[in-house]
């Protein structure tokens, strides 16, 4: 699966607690797909698989 299909599928709210749990500083305005490039591929499809 692609990362823009994943990145879909996941909320916001997720995608910015993983950020935060690896110290990933985010821009003014990030998007979920920029934020989806910036974590770790496996924690991604994980927490696609989880929903």
């Amino acid at each position: 699966m692609d990362v823009e299909e994943m990145a879909k599928k996941v909320t916001m709210k997720d995608l910015k607690q993983i950020a935060k749990n690896h110290d990933i500083v985010l821009g003014k305005c990030p998007t979920k797909l920029k934020i989806a490039k910036l974590i770790p591929e496996e924690e991604l499809e994980a927490l696609v698989n989880k929903k």
